[in-house]
């Protein structure tokens, strides 16, 4: 080799770089077909949450700072709904009753599904239909039904205060009393919506692994140590799902208190739904502007409360394998 060969430098191979970059733009190019499917998939569900939910919370926002009447033209108010209603202690307290049914309702609802859950997990597959099926029962009655229904058992002579009776215990007046009155509305409330929670809790059950029970058994773990060690943190998320939509649904509770009492005795249960109800019903001037704010208060309080909720419970990130 020369001094002059020696002193040309040798071109680098361009090939490596030209691949590279072609295999950039080529996942790039994928990405952003990727991105454009999902797009277009969830665009129906956006427009259709946009039409039937969005707009309609932000219309109600707008209209809530007017005095809306049927006899005179709107007039603009600002935020003083808000704080009439903020200052209603009629609101706060069944705000209070709301959670009340909900402590009373949701946590016994699901301590009962998860062990009826667990009992039916353990019989055959024609008995296991079956229970199936009969549990699921109450979740096919109209609560209207099942209001009327319970009234009449609560009555004096009903069937309730007749097995009290047998204990020589005498009749109770289960929905003229503020103290009884809740408890006996939850006692249906728990029956309609046990059913679907059980099914839930039995499908979160069915999904765990059955070595996780035979090496806890191996270790000598009884049925309390297995619930507590293996399946309430394996259904974790499950239980997050129900106590989240569980608590929701229970303060907005409207059909029972008001065929079984109308919110009485002495607005013992008068749950918020019902509360706005009554208020849209007033006849007042303005009772269309305060029972619009007033859901409004209430949707902020459910939102609260979900996110108590989450904080209290975390999920675990769902892991395939």
């Amino acid at each position: 080799m020369t001094a002059l060969d020696s002193r040309v430098a040798v071109p680098a191979d361009p090939a490596p770089d030209g691949v590279a970059q072609r295999d950039r733009r080529r996942l790039l190019a994928r990405h952003r077909r990727d991105n454009r499917t999902a797009y277009l998939m969830i665009a129906p569900m956006v427009v259709l949450l946009s039409i039937f939910v969005v707009w309609p919370l932000i219309y109600s926002v707008y209209l809530s700072t007017f005095k809306i009447s049927f006899y005179e033209e709107p007039e603009f108010v600002g935020l003083d709904f808000y704080q009439y209603v903020l200052d209603s202690p009629r609101f706060w307290e069944s705000i209070w009753v709301g959670l009340y049914y909900a402590l009373l309702t949701v946590p016994t609802g699901i301590v009962i599904a998860l062990l009826l859950a667990s009992f039916i997990k353990t019989l055959s597959r024609r008995a296991a239909a079956y229970m199936k099926t009969t549990v699921y029962l109450p979740a096919v009655v109209s609560t209207v039904v099942a209001s009327v229904l319970f009234v009449f058992m609560y009555q004096d002579e009903g069937v309730i205060n007749w097995m009290l009776g047998l204990l020589n215990s005498g009749p109770v007046n289960w929905l003229n009393d503020p103290g009884y009155a809740l408890p006996a509305i939850a006692v249906p409330g728990i029956w309609l919506s046990f059913g679907i929670t059980t099914l839930i809790l039995l499908a979160g059950l069915l999904d765990i692994p059955e070595n996780y029970y035979e090496s806890a058994q191996l270790d000598g773990a009884g049925f309390f140590q297995r619930l507590f060690r293996i399946t309430i943190p394996l259904l974790k998320n499950v239980l997050l799902y129900l106590f989240v939509t569980g608590f929701t649904l229970a303060i907005q509770l409207f059909e029972l208190p008001l065929i079984m009492t109308n919110g009485g005795p002495v607005d013992a249960t008068t749950t918020p739904n019902l509360y706005i109800f009554n208020s849209f019903r007033d006849l007042t001037p303005y009772a269309t502007s305060f029972s619009l704010t007033a859901s409004l208060m209430l949707f902020v309080v459910l939102g609260a409360i979900s996110l108590v909720i989450f904080r209290l419970v975390n999920s675990d990130k769902a892991i395939d394998g």
